[in-house]
């Protein structure tokens, strides 16, 4: 199979597209990556909705999204975009189109992109309707074409702009009938769009596969580029993680998922979708862009000449265990301690292990790292049997559950060794070193990867697959250092990183250092990098250590204070370990969009409230009041429910 999806896997470029004018703004081609995001007023409240869109504006936003849910809502964009212009503002707009076709023509003629989802101009799903012909597939086909050519003639007529949006979870029944529910079926979804697009002449198309599932949606942008290529299509790509959620888990998430996508340079447009205030969204999908703003030159690395492992499914890279590190192990987490001048037991709590000096007994918080590395540091205290230490090999005494970390010079200059395990510490050049031969599948033996390339993720790529092109099985921890970064830059750049190579299957732990991090004064540095790596694990699926919470950025079709409720969600059921909860606004992104998660609390009416297991409605009209309760109840009824442990 060809898996060619970018230029290069190991020297940064941009995937040339085409360029496709939203207005005056550029998509594609030479243009810059282009910041977006959407407003969340009603959107029939022009007034609203206007001075929303200037704020987001004025926060670094180029092009500015409002749904138009039906075709009222799309007659008004144009008193919006009348307004607008009155105040100076000329920002590109799109309309998000849902269910009503004929929106879409309405606001074609004066907005200048249209969203559409190919999943709502299929027929309306019979549940007992399982396979299709191929003759029932190719009649389909045809409809969805004459119900898309109205809409394509206005565009042509108006120059508008057509992003043909795929989301996991809202495929038609009869392209899931063929796919399933997978990449390869939104990918389909959207290409048999462009298809019908470019039969009639129309190009002036973005694509976009969006899923709160990183994986899902890393691996369809990839199939689809991969399929453009085949069939000589260049249209551009928008980039975004659906219902991401809010706070530092969004942020998390959608670094990661964006970022795994940018560092192969795909994407001419992104969006970061968070549950806050959509002026909070441009500012962090500008320093998400910004990583990529100086990355060509890096240093050079050694192209793959041959890609061993398919980039569109996933597939964990093959390891032995050393002490609970590989094998069939999830990660692990090493919390790194080398920069403090000494250690002692109480500052072992950043790392998740709380020392009672009342008791002289330790407990575990609910993300306690596996490993404590205190570098150089004298440890003359006992530190119990729930973690083991790292500690610089000269300075290691064989002291049961403390581990050397040798430099590769050490390793082979030093007799003093463990039986159990001993850490190696290496960047990509050991793969030249003829000693290197003396390391690999050493049964003992850890590799910590390092990297000081400015285009480290490619570059510890490089490392794994020559590991797998070799066929070494030792474990490795991915190693990376930060420094002079405020708390959102380091969350943003560690998860872009660290999840790229997590969503391939790489790497057995993560260790970050993290030095100089600008915090708040009653900040504790080790328990945001703790929290950080746990949450990156999670986002990338390899490891679950708390709740999901999966909810929408809202829009002028949210029935609540989604914020709001998010936060009653939370407060009820995030200790609900590896449970998936969802919290959407409107049906728009209820049972669709929410995809995977195990149940869903979904604005149905004004103050009222649709519950869900999986896709399945439990429960419908609960007053909103009472909604979280319910919600909670149905959990306890499946018998998946525990009660929160009290911290004494």
């Amino acid at each position: 199979m060809d898996y060619k999806y970018c230029n290069s896997l190991t020297e940064y470029s941009r995937f040339k597209t085409r360029e496709v004018k939203i207005g005056n703004t550029g998509i594609g081609g030479a243009n810059p990556i282009r910041i977006q995001s959407m407003t969340n007023t009603p959107t029939m409240d022009t007034i609203a909705t206007v001075e929303q869109v200037i704020r987001m504006v004025e926060s670094g936003c180029e092009i500015v999204r409002i749904t138009a849910p039906g075709v009222k809502d799309a007659e008004n964009l144009e008193n919006i975009k009348s307004e607008l212009l009155k105040r100076g503002c000329e920002v590109p707009l799109v309309a998000d189109i849902h269910f009503v076709p004929q929106a879409a023509e309405v606001a074609a003629r004066f907005m200048e992109k249209v969203r559409i989802n190919p999943g709502n101009y299929a027929s309306k799903n019979n549940p007992n309707k399982i396979d299709f012909t191929e003759s029932e597939f190719q009649e389909e086909y045809e409809k969805i074409a004459k119900n898309l050519k109205p809409l394509l003639k206005v565009c042509k007529e108006y120059g508008t702009a057509i992003r043909i949006g795929t989301n996991h979870g809202s495929l038609s029944q009869r392209m899931m009938s063929r796919y399933g529910d997978t990449p390869l079926g939104m990918v389909e979804s959207a290409l048999e769009f462009a298809r019908i697009c470019r039969d009639e002449n129309f190009n002036n198309i973005v694509f976009s596969m969006k899923s709160s599932n990183i994986r899902v949606m890393t691996q369809a942008y990839r199939l689809l580029v991969n399929k453009m290529i085949q069939e000589e299509m260049d249209y551009p790509l928008h980039l975004g993680v659906t219902e991401a959620g809010d706070g530092d888990d969004a942020r998390i998430k959608s670094a990661a998922g964006i970022g795994a996508l940018l560092e192969d340079g795909i994407g001419d447009t992104i969006r970061v979708s968070l549950t806050e205030a959509p002026e909070a969204e441009a500012p962090v999908a500008r320093q998400i862009v910004e990583r990529y703003s100086n990355r060509a030159g890096h240093k050079t690395i050694l192209p793959i000449e041959k890609q061993i492992k398919n980039p569109f499914e996933y597939g964990k890279r093959e390891s032995f265990e050393v002490i609970g590190i590989g094998g069939e192990n999830p990660p692990i987490v090493v919390s790194e301690f080398c920069d403090c001048s000494s250690v002692c037991a109480e500052d072992f709590g950043g790392a998740g292990h709380h020392y009672n000096k009342n008791n002289s007994r330790w407990n575990q918080s609910d993300i306690p790292a596996d490993f404590i590395c205190v570098g150089e540091n004298d440890v003359d205290f006992e530190f119990g049997d729930k973690v083991k230490l790292l500690t610089d090999a000269g300075k290691w005494d064989g002291r049961k559950n403390i581990y050397p970390v040798f430099t590769m010079d050490e390793y082979f200059s030093m007799e003093k060794k463990s039986d159990e395990a001993n850490f190696v510490i290496v960047k990509i050049d050991a793969l030249k070193d003829p000693r290197f031969e003396k390391l690999q599948n050493e049964p003992k033996l850890v590799f910590v990867l390092q990297t000081d390339n400015k285009h480290g993720m490619a570059e510890q790529r490089r490392f794994f697959f020559e590991l797998m092109e070799r066929k070494i099985n030792n474990p490795v921890i991915i190693s990376r250092n930060y420094e002079e970064m405020n708390r959102e830059q380091f969350i943003i750049n560690s998860a872009a990183d660290i999840g790229p190579l997590l969503l391939e299957g790489f790497g057995d732990g993560v260790i970050a250092k993290a030095e100089n991090l600008k915090l708040a004064e009653n900040e504790n540095k080790n328990v945001l990098v703790n929290k950080t790596i746990f949450g990156i694990l999670q986002a990338s699926r390899v490891r679950i250590s708390k709740t999901e919470f999966i909810s929408c950025p809202s829009c002028g079709r949210t029935m609540f204070d989604l914020v709001e409720v998010v936060a009653k969600v939370k407060a009820k059921t995030s200790h609900l370990t590896g449970l998936k909860i969802a919290v959407m606004g409107c049906i728009v992104n209820g049972p669709g969009e929410m995809a995977d998660a195990d149940y869903g609390y979904v604005g149905a009416g004004k103050g009222k409230v649709t519950l869900y297991r999986a896709k399945e409605v439990v429960k419908r009209g609960v007053d909103e009041d009472i909604a979280v309760d319910e919600l909670v109840g149905i959990i306890k009824n499946d018998g998946k429910w525990i009660e929160p442990v009290k911290v004494v």
